[in-house]
């Protein structure tokens, strides 16, 4: 649900980035009013221009002006990960809220940076792991909660997908580990996390790593190497949160290579039970998923959620309605001065079995 009509003044939103940020967090902000669009924020000049244009927004390529605008009370941070860290560390010693995109910086060490200054300033930081916000998703987590499968044996997640398996497609940060690339922080990031939500804390984690593509078209001429993993098979255990001495096996198979992949598929088998999440949609993180659960013995079946984590509003793009969720979350944190979750707790969770992913003992 949406927050009521506020009698306080709409939080001034100001957002940085603007593939993401311009086609996603901008409509997703229209249907709520504790919060209000007041500027944009690009280093280039005339992609700023366009989305000014477009949406009758002020932008300015100076971050240390922005900042310094009074009515910019929040920043939501949908850049590519690499000035992350820095864009947000200055938001926050300027007293601004955040809502990041994940993962939320290069290393944990500083995602535990941001999350001391947070703390500190008595800021309210948001990190949209989006699909904490979906519907299907959250009727899952309340099943599991409620011993719809019993205690946990097993969790398998599989992430399949096909956006980088032209070779023909472009060098850029995605292709470059020093810069936030590769599957781990794309969809490694938010695998992590829904993990944690739904069954319990991640455990040692151990990868397997390849780069399919080696190299790709540099857009300035020539070939370029390509250093950031597209495939990796990660083994982790889960603390099972019924049970924190149960821990609980999980593998985990990423892709962004696979030719025809079966998109994100999450099945969870236990004592009584089974239970199956999954989307074959590559492109949209709500149309196309459905939830399955039997019980021991029984055949699978087909689970709708419940009508209170329906959402308000529903737009034709999908990914929309759960940002908007995330950001009816933050408002609310924001107001009330209450933890955000999920936040930068949570984001540094997620870093942190993401660091161990690509890490010494990760083989490439």
């Amino acid at each position: 649900m949406q927050s009521p009509t506020s009698t306080q003044s709409p939080i001034g939103v100001a957002i940085a980035g603007l593939g993401f940020g311009e086609a996603v967090h901008l409509p997703a902000m229209e249907v709520n009013p504790d919060l209000r669009a007041v500027a944009l924020w690009h280093p280039r000049q005339e992609r700023l221009d366009q989305a000014c244009s477009r949406h009758g927004l002020q932008g300015t390529t100076d971050w240390e002006a922005l900042l310094a605008d009074p009515a910019v009370d929040a920043v939501i941070i949908a850049t590519p990960p690499a000035p992350r860290f820095e864009l947000a560390k200055s938001a926050l010693e300027a007293g601004k809220h955040l809502l990041l995109e994940k993962p939320v910086a290069l290393h944990a060490e500083q995602a535990e940076e941001l999350q001391r200054l947070a703390m500190a300033k008595g800021l309210s930081v948001a990190v949209d792991f989006e699909y904490r916000a979906v519907p299907l998703f959250m009727q899952a987590a309340r099943l599991l909660q409620s011993g719809a499968i019993g205690s946990p044996w097993l969790v398998k997640l599989d992430w399949l997908m096909s956006s980088r398996a032209d070779a023909s497609r472009a060098w850029n940060w995605y292709s470059q580990s020093a810069c936030g690339g590769g599957v781990i922080g794309a969809l490694g990031s938010h695998a992590f996390d829904m993990l944690a939500w739904l069954i319990g804390p991640v455990g040692p984690v151990q990868a397997l790593n390849g780069v399919s593509i080696k190299e790709r078209p540099n857009p300035k001429g020539g070939m370029a190497i390509v250093d950031a993993e597209d495939v990796s098979l990660i083994q982790t255990t889960l603390k099972w949160q019924g049970d924190s001495d149960k821990a609980v096996p999980a593998q985990m198979s990423l892709s962004s290579v696979a030719r025809n992949g079966r998109g994100c598929w999450i099945e969870v088998y236990g004592s009584e039970g089974t239970l199956r999440l999954g989307s074959d949609n590559q492109k949209d993180y709500v149309h196309g998923f459905g939830l399955w659960h039997a019980k021991s013995g029984e055949s699978l079946r087909p689970l709708s959620p419940d009508d209170d984590l329906a959402f308000a509003t529903t737009w034709s793009d999908g990914r929309v309605a759960p940002v908007a969720r995330i950001q009816d979350w933050w408002a609310r944190s924001i107001r009330s001065g209450r933890p955000m979750v999920p936040g930068l707790l949570e984001g540094l969770l997620s870093q942190q079995a993401c660091d161990q992913s690509v890490g010494p003992i990760a083989q490439k």
